[in-house]
């Protein structure tokens, strides 16, 4: 049901990455309708962004009626618990926000982004989610619409192999993205809407999830309630993309990211989804090292990805020589 001067609620994470949230809150702020709130939570940086973000809140006079509020988190719970507590923040008034805008601290939208984004939802009443184009700073656009993980998927997308492809065409779990707004499984949380209804149904984010996997988990069970989820193409973003994971700069993948994934087949499937899921991947991988072993070509999965993919599903230490950081807010899913 459309809404008449809907209110919402902007949530924008900040770790250790203040100077670029400041000029993300700077881009939403000069598209964020009448009425709208931007809410800035630091995630336990520990760098001095709590200072750095307070004082230029206040030197900006942006702190004027409530409009930017900033919540200092006592810990690092993760992408979905940073989210979570502005979602829990509420307007300055404490009264409840129609929807809320969750856009990541290197994202920056463009003129109109956000007003579309709540015109589509004001008229389609069964959408409660819907994600914006986001392209990098090259112009190149990015992959932020899939469809859920499956056994399929996950054994096409490891084997990475055209009869293979084809023939598992519509378990990709990256298909190429719609050149119109078009319903689809689950968008990236890089720029958001969400309504606040929907949530209020199916729960916020899921706060086992570190980082990686919370979007499809909240997507997946907004799906099973009945509620849809679009991407829009018409409108977007420029996403900077894994500034404050680090990920660009892994040399092998972190913990959380194996844990966030069994969690989620776990959770939404069974356990015994979850290692026909492992396996499958793993078997895909192989297939896809055999052939650049035959060809020549330089395999693409991380160093030593799929040992630490069998080690973690036995339930066994990764055996890291170079040590990976716990960090967390904006990441750019692949």
């Amino acid at each position: 049901m459309a809404v008449s001067n809907p209110k919402v609620l902007v949530v924008l994470l900040n770790y250790r990455t203040a100077e670029m949230t400041l000029r993300a809150a700077e881009a939403a702020l000069a598209d964020m309708p009448a009425g709208a709130e931007l809410v800035i939570v630091d995630n336990a940086s520990g760098d001095g962004s709590a200072g750095v973000l307070t004082n230029a809140i206040t030197e900006r006079g942006w702190d004027a009626q409530s409009r930017v509020r900033l919540i200092l988190s006592e810990v690092n719970g993760g992408f979905g618990a940073g989210n979570n507590l502005g979602f829990k923040a509420g307007m300055s008034d404490d009264s409840r926000p129609d929807y809320f805008y969750v856009l990541n601290s290197d994202a920056f939208p463009d003129q109109g982004c956000l007003p579309h984004l709540i015109q589509h939802l004001e008229t389609t009443p069964k959408a409660g989610m819907a994600g914006s184009h986001v392209r990098g700073e090259d112009d190149q656009p990015h992959t932020t619409a899939f469809r859920f993980p499956s056994i399929a998927g996950e054994f096409e997308g490891a084997a990475r192999t055209g009869p293979i492809t084809r023939l598992l065409k519509s378990y990709v779990v990256a298909p190429d993205l719609p050149q119109t707004a078009t319903q689809v499984d689950w968008v990236a949380g890089a720029s958001v809407l969400m309504r606040a209804s929907m949530l209020d149904e199916i729960g916020i984010f899921d706060e086992t999830f570190f980082l990686y996997f919370e979007e499809t988990d909240l997507c997946k069970r907004a799906a099973v309630a009945g509620w849809e989820c679009w991407y829009l193409p018409q409108v977007g973003v420029v996403h900077i993309g894994s500034v404050s994971t680090g990920m660009k700069e892994w040399q092998r993948i972190p913990d959380y990211w194996f844990a966030s994934r069994r969690h989620y087949f776990v959770k939404n499937h069974s356990r015994a989804y979850a290692a026909a899921a492992l396996l499958a991947k793993l078997a895909g991988g192989a297939i896809h090292h055999l052939r650049c072993k035959i060809s020549g070509a330089t395999p693409q999965d991380p160093p030593g990805f799929n040992r630490d993919l069998l080690r973690f599903g036995l339930g066994l230490p990764l055996r890291r020589d170079i040590p990976v950081t716990r960090r967390s807010v904006s990441k750019e899913n692949s």
